[in-house]
């Protein structure tokens, strides 16, 4: 029977809370029928609060989910702040605990949240892994607590077992004192199995390899695939396109088919950015939801901490490969201490994948492909040197990894159409339209003869960098955003053969490196206050012009 409360205008929220990694969005998109496509097998998948009603077939009750971040023991990080602020807005909570660490995970979350008056449902998930084990912890849960307890597969939630939790939550007793729990059952915890990355000598070999399968294959794919589709594009496509726009007013043909044109370049842009976002999606997708991208963080704590950070921060930093945007988001999960390098590294070593597309492109036009791979792991070392000299964080106050093993798992196709989903959405609605509205910007500039003269004052800077002042457009563009380096594919491109290969490679280091686009600063500042985004554009902008002379002198000046 449902109570009046479910019944009543007013749903009922219920709070789903726990460690990270125990299956809380997994639970929350089952019940909800939510279409996130956010939630994975990683550390740290939740950055924000999610609400959404029940949808349950043939179940009247009125409930609204609310979904948390994952907490941390002993953390300051908002996410974990955010987390314990809901439990204290909700009288109904869904406690959330792995089955096969429940002996060591539920009695800390006993001690850290404030239950009492609370009703409380105990769901023990990865019931499937812990096999018998789920069965007995259940069992003596219910008897220690006095609370319903079941043990579930939130990845698997049949509608018989989500029905039964409907009927737990209305049944839900409050906590009447602070729960404590002696004489746990002495049963072995059953971990994740060992891989290669745990391994003592190779294992961070094994992940570094594993990061650069990560993106240089779905890059090398969609460099065969545009490379394929330009010249077809250009037949069938462009070629009758500019015959036509020959006969429209010079100004609006500069506009629709010139150097900067909205169907010319606009569409060059589109061939070489959306397969590198489409491919790289998908390899991300993948590996979050199977549960590598934890163990390839975790192998690599040891040297993230050398800059200045943990293995945790490379979350947000890899997620940045996707979206620089998405990446400060998930900074959210880092340490007060440690957030504000991570960000740093993220603004500055984590190519986004319109900055990936529009390099690639860039490079194949200039005749390089192959200066991707140099051109990435520059960008690597030099983000993992600025970061350790803006930012003097000590390695030894960092918080260790202690969340355990990831479970590997075969990746749910469901959960990674979601994700590709969004990241497409994204590109199509939001990437696009504005790479799009700098084509007529810089066609409006072109037109009018301003861009030749802002080109032509910028001359004797680039000349620095033994780059021509054609390449001023780019990197002012690039400031926009990242994928703005496209500007240079005017008239095909034909202007990149003539740079030599270290020309290339500064150039688009540079216009890379110099700022942060103005979309992610606007996040920054929005995250951490406009004086530390500021700040942080300054010293990027200084760490790059350093940087790109440096590497000017090497390739391109020194004889």
């Amino acid at each position: 029977m449902l109570n009046e409360q479910q019944h009543s205008a007013t749903p009922r929220a219920v709070v789903l809370i726990g460690l990270e990694s125990t299956g809380k969005s997994a639970l929350f998109r089952s019940l909800s029928g939510m279409d996130t496509g956010t939630e994975s097998n990683f550390r740290g998948s939740t950055v924000t609060v999610r609400r959404a009603g029940l949808t349950i077939p043939s179940s009247q009750a009125n409930i609204e989910l609310v979904d948390t971040p994952g907490i941390r023991m002993h953390d300051d990080s908002l996410t974990t702040e955010l987390a314990l602020g809901m439990l204290g807005q909700s009288d109904t909570v869904l406690l959330v605990v792995r089955a096969t660490h429940a002996a060591r995970e539920l009695p800390l979350l006993l001690q850290l949240l404030d239950l009492i008056g609370k009703n409380v449902v105990l769901l023990l998930t990865f019931a499937d892994r812990a096999g018998a084990l789920a069965e007995i912890y259940s069992h003596h849960f219910r008897k220690a607590l006095g609370i319903s307890v079941l043990a579930v597969d939130s990845r698997q939630l049949d509608l018989a077992t989500q029905h039964t939790l409907v009927q737990a939550i209305d049944m839900a007793r409050p906590m009447k004192r602070k729960p404590v729990l002696t004489e746990l059952p002495i049963v072995e915890i059953k971990d994740a199995p060992l891989t290669w990355f745990e391994h003592t000598i190779w294992g961070r070999l094994v992940s570094v390899i594993a990061l650069l399968l990560l993106f240089a294959v779905p890059v090398y794919i969609a460099y065969v695939f545009s490379g394929w589709l330009q010249p077809v594009a250009d037949r069938w496509l462009l070629d009758p396109l500019r015959q036509l726009s020959s006969q429209l007013p010079a100004w609006l043909d500069m506009m629709v088919m010139g150097d900067y044109g909205v169907l010319s370049l606009g569409s060059y842009s589109f061939i070489w950015a959306f397969p590198v976002v489409l491919f790289i999606g998908f390899s991300v997708a993948l590996t979050e939801e199977s549960g590598l991208k934890d163990r390839i963080t975790d192998s690599l704590d040891g040297w993230m901490r050398r800059i200045g950070l943990n293995g945790r921060d490379l979350i947000p930093v890899l997620s940045g490969f996707g979206c620089n945007v998405v990446a400060v988001f998930q900074s959210r999960t880092c340490s007060r201490c440690t957030r504000r390098s991570c960000v740093s590294l993220i603004a500055f070593g984590s190519a986004c994948s319109y900055q990936i597309g529009a390099s690639l492109s860039i490079f194949s036009s200039g005749g390089r492909p192959w200066l991707f791979l140099p051109y990435l792991l520059i960008l690597v070392l030099a983000g993992a040197l600025h970061t350790r000299i803006w930012n003097k964080q000590s390695s030894s106050s960092l918080q260790s990894i202690t969340a355990g093993r990831t479970f590997l798992q075969w990746p749910s196709m469901r959960a990674v159409s979601w994700r590709l989903r969004a990241v497409l959405k994204q590109f199509l609605t939001q990437a696009m339209p504005i790479f799009l509205f700098i084509c007529v910007v810089a066609s409006v500039l072109q037109w009018s003869g301003l861009l030749d003269r802002l080109t032509h004052r910028l001359a004797p800077l680039l000349s620095l960098f033994g780059l021509p002042q054609q390449a001023a457009a780019g990197i002012l563009f690039s400031v926009l955003r990242k994928d703005g380096l496209l500007v240079l594919n005017q008239g095909g491109g034909e202007w990149l053969l003539q740079l030599s290969g270290g020309q290339l490679l500064v150039l688009v280091y540079l216009a890379s490196t110099l700022t942060a686009c103005l979309v992610t600063l606007w996040t920054i500042s929005k995250e951490l206050g406009t004086g530390f985004a500021l700040k942080l554009a300054g010293r990027q902008l200084l760490t790059s012009l350093v940087s790109a002379w440096m590497i000017a002198v090497i390739v391109v000046l020194w004889k």
